[in-house]
């Protein structure tokens, strides 16, 4: 039964479906549909039992190295068994981890869930009633149980801000991580993935009314496209949400301690204040000697 090679395990909202698609593109690359099983995580999922996982990748080729996406697998405290689930099934995977900064995705992650209708307050508010908005961006506490059972050297930093500058590059660094033989091409003409700011609020019949191919050409078809871009435009949210000084303060200091933790194994002190010139200054070093230059 064919288990995967490799798993991008978050971080959620940073540009962890845009990676998904790409490493699909590469020949001798198989990625699975969905392309978040969330098997170690869900209990749902894990009730279906390894033959179900492991069919996921039966149209594989015996060359291809293996992948799957699940953003769940570093949602602590939601999702508490994942690591031992996946101790117990994998021996040594290669895990790649997405960040981004923790504040900006903390953002993105709250347009998220309003544009699913699940948060309807201001972002404030939520930050103070949805605890998983900080949770999910405190990467040290997300990576520690990954890093004791599995050692860090068997965890690749990857971060969205050097995706976008040089994303060819960063490609090529999964690719020397994961064992593929060759290089990689970045497919320059695929829209980026999974973009909160375009999501259309979720509302009763969304499913019918935005996502059927028959509405779908309706629309086009009989609906002029300013009134189609007139409706989106009140059905999506237009400004980035704006956090206050006190929320900044508290999130600053919060993100700034967990960052810390990660210093050793990145090679450079990291903080709110720092993190974008960090992460995209070619002279960071990774205590993963395997994971190549960045």
């Amino acid at each position: 039964m064919r288990k995967p090679d490799f798993i991008i395990i978050g971080a959620m909202k940073s540009a962890t479906s845009t990676l998904h698609t790409q490493l699909s593109l590469q020949s001798g690359i198989f990625m699975t549909t969905p392309k978040e099983p969330n098997y170690f995580s869900d209990d749902e999922e894990y009730a279906r039992g390894e033959r179900w996982y492991g069919s996921l990748f039966s149209k594989a080729k015996s060359s291809d190295l293996c992948g799957e996406s699940s953003t769940h697998y570093t949602k602590l405290p939601t999702y508490p068994l994942t690591v031992e689930r996946m101790a117990r099934s994998l021996e040594n995977p290669k895990l790649i981890y997405v960040m981004r900064h923790p504040i900006d995705r903390l953002v993105s992650h709250y347009m998220h869930q309003w544009s699913q209708n699940i948060i309807k307050c201001d972002i404030n508010e939520a930050i103070d009633q949805y605890p998983e908005l900080i949770n999910y961006s405190r990467y040290a506490m997300q990576l520690q149980p990954y890093f004791d059972e599995f050692g860090m050297q068997n965890v690749l930093p990857v971060f969205s801000e050097k995706l976008s500058v040089s994303p060819g590059k960063q490609l090529n660094r999964v690719a020397g991580f994961i064992g593929y033989e060759g290089s990689m091409e970045w497919h320059y003409d695929l829209k980026q993935q999974n973009v909160s700011k375009e999501r259309i609020r979720a509302f009763p019949g969304y499913a019918f009314f935005i996502q059927s191919n028959a509405m779908t050409w309706l629309r086009r078809r009989f609906i002029p496209q300013f009134v189609r871009n007139k409706i989106k435009k009140q059905l999506t949210m237009n400004d980035r949400p704006v956090i206050a000084d006190y929320q900044l303060h508290r999130l600053t200091d919060l993100f700034n301690s967990d960052l810390k933790q990660l210093s050793p194994w990145l090679g450079a002190d990291v903080s709110c204040d720092n993190y974008k010139e960090v992460v995209t200054n070619n002279s960071l070093i990774c205590s993963n000697a395997k994971s190549g230059a960045w």
